[in-house]
């Protein structure tokens, strides 16, 4: 079989930087063990990786998907939300009344919320204060 050329290659994949990166993750995966799918004749991993792609024994687009997702710290999963539950009252006079259904009134649901001075009162007070030694002479 004939030198691969990236001119062969041109063809499948038309960005030739995307080229270029599409064939190293490939020879990174053919070094790291990968299936080769076409034969090696003597060639080194970037040859065959290319030969793959020319050959289109692999897709340039499963390729991309593979590299991507090789690149991505984060994978975020999408789960579904936890459903917000109003806060309830304690007391006696709340707690006859029944309760509200929240799809007809969703105005009413309130979040304890904390500022960044409330916060930081809070912290100083969970903190002993330090001793310094000046402080009884």
């Amino acid at each position: 079989m004939a030198r691969v050329t990236v001119e062969d290659c041109i063809e499948k994949v038309e960005n030739r930087f995307e080229l270029v990166l599409l064939a190293s993750h490939r020879a990174r995966l053919l070094a790291s063990g990968a299936p080769l799918t076409v034969d090696r004749d003597r060639d080194k991993n970037p040859v065959v990786a290319l030969r793959e792609i020319g050959d289109e024994t692999i897709t340039a687009d499963d390729l991309k998907e593979q590299l991507i997702h090789s690149l991505q710290k984060y994978v975020e999963v999408d789960e579904p939300e936890a459903e917000t539950v109003p806060l309830l009252s304690s007391s006696p006079a709340a707690a006859s009344v029944a309760p509200q259904s929240s799809a007809s009134d969703d105005s009413e649901v309130s979040f304890d919320r904390m500022s960044e001075e409330d916060l930081l009162r809070g912290l100083e007070n969970l903190a002993p204060p330090t001793e310094t030694d000046d402080e009884g002479d």
